[in-house]
């Protein structure tokens, strides 16, 4: 059932005859490099001439010109020269340096980088950096024409030469790992560095619980505390200090009151995550010192501060940051080549799934308007143009971390499950799920080993301190099988009635939705399966309809990612070698084609886009072409069900035969290995959104569907799936969903990320179709900045 993208336009010549320069300016992000390899490779896809702009010496700042001496000058042509960014996806920092540089304030320092522009004949610049970065490339642009005047005049450039240069086109990414550039839900480099801080958090905590000892750690974040709010909502710490929203007056008794709690109630720990630039609300630095200082004075806890440093910027980029980087590099070279005289200078952004592109000096400015709203103390304000992510994370933060259980119940009873198959992140959605519903009063149930447990009355009452250090837990605590409820009607409708359950969340892949399909057929039988309930998809697979991701993919996409760099490592300095790695999903070729965009392979095989033996010839050619030059390993990913026929062993039997005398094989087969692990940062901070959110609406339905002190639901919107789609998290009828699912091979109809297929085959250098289909447009960030949610 291939699923041909519809809309394209051919791109193959839009570089025909242009020159594009890239530079990576500012601090180091993780990411860097992806977006850079993207850059080069699609520009020369287009027909372009594409340049590296090495650090310069003076430095630049902003994204300009100089002079590196050497024998290639400041600017590298890689026009011919593909492989040589081989290193892209795997690698962090920046390989072609990155620089803060004073000449470029100057006019004499632009005079200098336009001519080394026009004099290579380049008029398309792509800047990934911060805000200070792009901030200069606008200033170089505005500047472009009257620079080019005082060059020709001073006969530093001809007059034809100016003729052929009279405009720059400027597009930025913006690479950094605190987050602080407005516009994007994510930039380059943060989900990475939320990797290094949530590896040491996990290091931390099993060290702090052994001698019951606080911890107060400082991550980066001067002005921003995106890194330390995730953090803590990751991490499940007791408190965070953020410059946009500095504690109330007397937060001193406030926190000591909260760690006390959190001891008393059983807990042996405590974590306090503190943003670099954390304040107090007269504008008073909160140093780690400071708060460790006051613990020891008022509750006389062992304390240890940890400041985690450059530590953050390091390591390799995780899964996101390298597909965040390669789309991002894509759109950069569509707008670049796309521009005119008349296009503004635009900054290539992410808004929920989806590729945008907002004016430049509009995001620079609403992020300095958020300092300046900071620094006047108009906290509210800095929280809003934030956007409207942040404040959902920092409402749900404040929910978890400082609102306790009324002392007046709501009558209601909400039970939790697992259904499916275990996936990262479940623990940390049940975790949310029950401390939300007690404080709203409910009487929360957990149900062990999902449907069945259900049946069987494996139900218990859940405490606030019972799932205390459940964020950071892989698999599923409650335990999850794959047993639908069909066959239990007659148990599951006694055990309802028996514990009084008002309302059902269900945790899982793609049985929570079948099950649940069968339970309201259930209603016309059993009226008390006539209650409201809601699906929080939980799956390796991500093969859930009615959502753009599932809790689970991302730790399972990192933990292929990573075994194929290790893998692909493991040929390093070796003959040439070819490895074929059979990832999980069933009939759903996400992780193959996301891990295959991640780690750079050369062919993904999935079930959705039907492939033959003669498109398995085609890529065997085009690898020993490959290894012909100063390639010395190849990737292949094969989904596990994308062809009966087609085997593991087939596919590599047939490149072993193939590739006789040029490059051996090896294959690998990464089973149940993608189900374990410590959750990722997104997986926790996901799932533990998805709980807040899924309690709110089961409340509002139950009291929507309350009669007379009984609850009867039997319409379609009294059973939901909560999915994202695109930009924001939507409650969908799960009867509505049946027409967008193909129930024989469990998956949707559509699925977003095929679109992102031709990317990975550009990336390999084949000469097919970039989908264009989903053009981005320019957007106005003003127009961007709603309302927080309810």
């Amino acid at each position: 059932m291939a699923q041909t993208p519809a809309g394209h336009r051919r791109v193959e010549s839009l570089g025909a005859g242009k020159a594009i320069a890239v530079l990576t300016s500012g601090g180091d992000a993780q990411g860097m490099n992806a977006a850079v390899r993207a850059v080069v490779r699609v520009g020369i896809y287009t027909g372009a001439r594409v340049y590296f702009v090495y650090e310069v010496k003076p430095r630049l700042r902003g994204g300009g010109g100089g002079g590196r001496e050497g024998r290639d000058g400041w600017m590298k042509r890689w026009m011919e020269r593909w492989m040589d960014t081989e290193w892209g996806s795997l690698q962090g920092g920046t390989v072609i340096g990155s620089a803060r540089c004073q000449d470029f304030r100057t006019r004499e320092g632009r005079l200098k980088a336009a001519r080394n522009l026009v004099k290579r004949g380049i008029t398309n610049l792509c800047v990934i950096g911060g805000d200070g970065s792009l901030t200069g490339a606008d200033t170089f642009r505005a500047e472009w024409s009257s620079l080019l005047a005082d060059l020709v005049k001073g006969g530093g450039i001809t007059v034809e030469e100016a003729k052929k240069s009279s405009h720059l086109n400027i597009v930025g990414m913006v690479g950094s790992i605190d987050n602080d550039f407005c516009g994007t839900d994510m930039t380059i480099g943060t989900d990475s560095a939320l990797h290094r801080i949530m590896e040491i958090v996990d290091a931390i905590t099993t060290t702090a619980q052994s001698h019951q000892r606080t911890f107060v750690l400082e991550v980066m974040g001067r002005h921003c505390g995106y890194l330390a709010l995730i953090t803590a909502l990751a991490s499940g710490a007791d408190w965070v200090f953020i410059p946009e929203s500095p504690p109330e007056d007397g937060w001193e008794d406030h926190l000591c009151r909260r760690l006390t709690e959190t001891r008393e109630g059983g807990s042996r720990l405590n974590i306090i995550i503190v943003a670099e630039g954390a304040i107090d609300r007269q504008g008073k630095a909160i140093t780690s010192d400071d708060i460790k200082n006051l613990v020891v004075k008022r509750l006389g806890y062992d304390t240890r501060v940890t400041i985690l440093g450059h530590v953050q910027r390091g390591g390799t980029p995780s899964a996101f940051d390298r597909i965040l980087g390669s789309r991002m590099g894509v759109e950069a070279v569509m707008a670049l080549l796309e521009g005119t005289p008349e296009t503004p200078a635009c900054v290539v952004s992410l808004s929920g799934n989806h590729a945008v592109r907002l004016p430049l000096m509009e995001c620079v400015q609403v992020t300095k308007d958020v300092t300046t709203a900071m620094n006047e103390g108009r906290f509210d304000e800095a929280l809003k143009l934030r956007g409207r992510s942040f404040q959902n994370n920092w409402n749900v933060y404040k929910l978890l971390a400082h609102i306790r259980p009324p002392s007046t119940k709501s009558g209601y009873t909400v039970a939790v499950l697992n259904v499916g198959a275990p996936a990262a992140g479940m623990n940390a959605a049940v975790r949310s799920t029950v401390r939300i519903g007690l404080i709203q009063g409910h009487r929360m149930l957990a149900v062990h080993d999902g449907f069945e447990g259900l049946a069987f009355g494996m139900v218990e009452e859940i405490s606030w301190n019972r799932v205390g250090n459940w964020t950071g837990l892989g698999g599923s605590k409650l335990g999850t099988k794959r047993t639908l409820p069909k066959k239990y009607f007659e148990e599951i409708s006694t055990n309802i009635s028996k514990f009084g359950i008002h309302g059902l969340i269900i945790i899982g892949g793609f049985e929570a939705l079948t099950g649940s399909l069968e339970l309201m057929e259930g209603r016309t039988k059993y009226e008390e399966l006539c209650i409201p309930l809601c699906i929080i998809p939980a799956t390796v697979s991500n093969n859930v309809p009615g959502s753009d991701f599932s809790i689970g993919a991302d730790t399972a996409l990192n933990t292929i990612t990573t075994t194929c760099d290790r893998i692909k490592q493991s040929a390093a300095g070796t003959k040439r070698r070819v490895f074929i790695i059979e990832t999980m999903g069933g009939f759903c070729g996400y992780l193959a084609t996301m891990a295959g965009l991640a780690s750079g392979a050369d062919a993904a095989y999935i079930y959705e886009e039907n492939f033959s033996i003669r498109d398995l010839q085609v890529n065997v050619e085009h690898l020993t072409e490959k290894m012909k030059t100063t390639v010395k390993r190849g990737l292949v990913l094969r989904n596990e069900r994308c062809n009966e026929n087609y085997t593991t062993d087939f596919i590599y039997n047939l490149y072993s035969e193939e590739g006789k005398g040029i490059f051996d094989c090896r294959k690998n087969v990464l089973g149940h290995m993608q189900q374990g692990g410590s959750p990722t940062p997104f997986d926790r901070n996901f799932g533990t959104k998805m709980g807040a959110k899924a309690v709110t609406w089961i409340t509002g339905k139950i009291k929507e569907c309350s009669r007379h002190g009984r609850i009867f639901a039997n319409t379609p919107d009294s059973a939901c799936l909560l999915g994202m789609k695109k930009r924001s998290l939507v409650f969908q009828p799960i009867t509505d969903l049946k027409e967008e699912t193909d129930f024989e091979h469990r998956i949707p109809r559509q699925q977003w990320w095929l679109r992102l297929r031709p990317i990975l085959k550009v990336l390999a250098k084949y000469h097919t179709e970039l989908d264009t289909s989903e053009k981005a447009s320019l957007e106005h960030i003003t127009r961007k900045i709603p309302a927080p949610e309810s």
